[in-house]
């Protein structure tokens, strides 16, 4: 018999009562195509690409053996070279692949040609274009096939890939002496031990991640057991001792349980993205990705591509395809920081993909499915913006099924002192020093100051304070300047008004001390004549006697 004869008439058998199908005699199975690239993306995402190749080139070996000798049992052909040529006739036959009939030898000078190949189609479809050849399978099954029929070992090897944007798949077989150092590199993925070293590779290192994690988690714990009050240890990062801050923690921990979108306002720097990560963590996509872009630090012309993904050519330097946010984020949570600072055209692009799931990548004709939960952040006044016409009120909409107003630091001071005692130990820790805490006068400076730069703030002056303490505690001295000036801030918290003059006091005598006593450079400061100042601090019956007894050193 021929290569050639073999027809599909003749090779398939099917049984649709008993539920058989044979080919060429053989008992086989129909697999759907795209099964097979989630099997391989699959394999790719979870053990890697070495494992994956190993895998998947060392299946096609045993399936290529086991059809070559298939067809020696099956059929009676005219020579070995029919054989020999019967396997890429199958194969064709089977839809893994077709040959170009000019170039159908892998052993021969030219090599063997390619098309329609199954493996780089659906590498494609799942990872996009790749840098390297791709038909692992293939080519291992063309290598066990050759190697029956030759009686040794034949490997196979590409050079040009559709998966990598070639016109074809080009292969060449050749021994292991053949080869030589060449190509002696992927020459190991045909080796029996090599999955077991890939896997063994990849299970160490992810061991060992996880028992440096493991550690870091032990100290940062020691750490924050040692510098902060029993009942201050952080919720998912999340300081909330005040009642403002609190009721926003748990409208955070109630919305998570559901996939509405939510938008977190507040000023800058006052904790948007830890509010938005605890919604991530309490949420059912917990397991998935939490991927956040600043969409304000990108310019309009790059942004689409990056959330939504580009196709190659479809700009300059887009060489290659690449999968956009909305995609990295599949099964897990996107936040749009700043999305008060989208233009109006993307803010078009971006209401379409919230509200249809799926995405169009630039410079491609066709839209893909996304399934990511969507919360938008902003320092802005969206609402105002929507009624001067700066911002699409549908998509303000579509983003508000939800808000969470993170209240700034100023208002829940009740915060201030366990926050910086947990950014404290964050920093002792980063740094490796030994702070124990805070002395009482850098404490009530903490919270004698506003924050305008709100957690932000808070965060630098703690790491500045541990960078700069001399000793094992931080005092008034280490503290930042604008935070050292700060002057007692007036409070009715217990539910009482103090008298004006009563405020004054406090006022003027904290100023007093700020400049050592100096009554001079005092009166500057408050822009007040040095007799007014003389007046007020004899009636407070802080000094006696003339005048010439005020301090001015």
């Amino acid at each position: 018999m021929r290569a050639e004869d073999l027809d599909h008439k003749e090779l398939l058998e099917l049984d649709p009562g008993g539920g058989v199908i044979r080919f060429a005699g053989q008992r086989a199975i129909v697999l759907d195509a795209v099964a097979m690239g989630l099997l391989r993306k699959y394999l790719v995402e979870n053990f890697g690409l070495t494992a994956a190749r190993t895998v998947l080139t060392q299946f096609g070996f045993a399936h290529g053996w086991r059809m070559a000798e298939a067809m020696q049992t099956e059929f009676k052909w005219r020579n070995d070279e029919e054989w020999r040529q019967a396997g890429s006739r199958i194969s064709a036959l089977g839809g893994l692949f077709g040959v170009v009939p000019e170039s159908r030898d892998p052993l021969s000078k030219e090599g063997m040609m390619l098309l329609a190949s199954y493996e780089a189609e659906q590498h494609l479809l799942h990872f996009g274009r790749a840098d390297a050849p791709m038909c692992w399978t293939i080519s291992g099954l063309i290598s066990g096939y050759l190697s029956r029929t030759a009686g040794k070992e034949i490997f196979v090897l590409e050079d040009r890939c559709l998966g990598k944007g070639d016109a074809g798949c080009h292969l060449f077989g050749r021994t292991r002496e053949e080869w030589g150092d060449e190509r002696a590199g992927e020459l190991r993925f045909y080796d029996q031990t090599r999955l077991a070293e890939c896997l063994d590779v990849s299970i160490q290192r992810v061991t060992e991640t996880l028992k440096a994690a493991e550690r870091k988690i032990k100290e940062h714990k020691r750490v924050l057991v040692l510098v902060t009050p029993e009942g201050d240890e952080p919720i998912l990062g999340i300081v909330a001792k005040s009642p403002a801050m609190k009721r926003v923690v748990d409208l955070a921990r109630r919305v998570a349980k559901v996939d509405s979108t939510v938008l977190v306002t507040g000023e800058s720097g006052s904790g948007k993205e830890r509010i938005a990560r605890l919604v991530h963590e309490e949420s059912t996509r917990a397991a998935g990705p939490f991927i956040a872009v600043n969409c304000g630090a990108i310019s309009e012309s790059l942004l689409e591509s990056e959330l939504f993904g580009h196709a190659r050519g479809a700009f300059t330097g887009a060489t290659h395809d690449r999968p956009g946010l909305f995609e990295s984020a599949n099964g897990g949570t996107l936040l749009l920081d700043e999305v008060g600072e989208v233009s109006p055209g993307m803010q078009v692009k971006l209401l379409r993909a919230i509200q249809e799931r799926e995405i169009r990548r630039v410079g491609e004709n066709k839209n893909r499915k996304v399934d990511v939960r969507i919360i938008a952040a902003t320092n802005r006044n969206l609402s105002a913006e929507v009624t001067s016409g700066a911002f699409r009120q549908d998509l303000y909409y579509r983003l508000k099924v939800v808000e969470l107003n993170v209240p700034p630091l100023r208002e829940r001071r009740e915060d201030i002192l366990p926050l910086a005692r947990v950014l404290l130990a964050g920093s002792a820790l980063w740094m490796k020093r030994k702070i124990s805490g805070l002395t009482p006068a850098a404490t009530d400076q903490l919270v004698r100051y506003a924050w305008p730069g709100n957690v932000r703030e808070l965060e630098n002056a703690m790491e500045r304070a541990v960078a700069l303490s001399p000793g094992t505690r931080v005092e008034f001295e280490d503290l930042p300047e604008e935070v050292r000036q700060a002057r007692p801030i007036p409070a009715a918290s217990d539910g009482t008004v103090r008298p004006l003059d009563s405020i004054e006091k406090d006022y003027i005598l904290e100023a007093l001390a700020l400049n050592n006593g100096n009554q001079t450079r005092t009166a500057e400061q408050l822009q007040i004549g040095s007799a007014t100042l003389y007046r007020k601090l004899k009636g407070y019956g802080v000094i006696a006697g003339n005048r010439s007894s005020r301090k001015d050193a």
